[in-house]
């Protein structure tokens, strides 16, 4: 559907504010900036500034329900004879596609800007830790759903940990070797590979398999 133009003026606002928001605390820092001084950057009123973020926090982690939901989304529509390994991958290889359009050109620079700064902020080290953690427990949740009675939370707790982690460590890498935007999704790519072949390795009985061999070393030990 064609953009409106109320919905086009207020999606500039949010980028306006964002910029300015991101520049101020790469300039002064994080905890130094406030709101009134992004307000002013971006020429705004404070006003505006929480129409669109409930804390300064929230502007570094701006897309993250949205990411989340398209995630989720896809781990919720399991295919026919689609094992659980498979539909990580292809969750992610949706959201790849989906989400690549959506992201504003950033030069090397910028990105590494970026990361340097959630790097060695305390609070926004915090955050995205948390998010992370969430969003792993948010998709072990699905995939459980998907597989009902023939996943055990175990397994899916460690298929979702391995595939997050590696994508993610593979793009931080990236970011910090100074390569371009380009080479960050290519090295995306790369992290969801190398995951992938200890993920399709699992069937969707991976339970009935491993927890009774887990009692029985309990069992061992009393």
């Amino acid at each position: 559907m064609e953009e409106s133009r109320r919905e086009r003026k207020k999606r500039l606002t949010r980028q306006r504010i964002m910029a300015a928001a991101m520049r101020l605390f790469a300039e002064q820092g994080y905890e130094q900036t406030t709101v009134a001084q992004i307000a002013v950057a971006a020429d705004v009123d404070p006003k505006t500034f929480f129409n669109y973020f409930r804390a300064k926090d929230e502007v570094v982690f701006a897309d993250t329900e949205h990411i989340f939901g398209m995630l989720l989304g896809a781990l919720a529509a399991p295919r026919p004879q689609e094992s659980p390994g498979e539909l990580l991958v292809r969750a992610v290889q949706e959201y790849a596609a989906r989400r690549r359009p959506e992201v504003p050109r950033k030069e090397p620079e910028a990105l590494s800007a970026g990361v340097r700064l959630m790097m060695t902020t305390p609070a926004l080290q915090a955050k995205g830790l948390y998010l992370l953690l969430e969003l792993q427990r948010r998709m072990a949740g699905e995939l459980l759903k998907a597989f009902p009675g023939r996943l055990d939370p175990i397994t899916a707790a460690a298929m979702t940990g391995s595939l997050i982690g590696a994508v993610q460590q593979a793009s931080l890498a990236s970011v910090e070797l100074g390569r371009s935007q380009d080479e960050l999704w290519a090295a995306a790519r790369h992290g969801l590979d190398i995951a992938a072949h200890g993920l399709l390795s699992v069937r969707a009985d991976a339970a009935a398999d491993d927890e009774p061999a887990q009692s029985a070393e309990g069992n061992e030990s009393s």
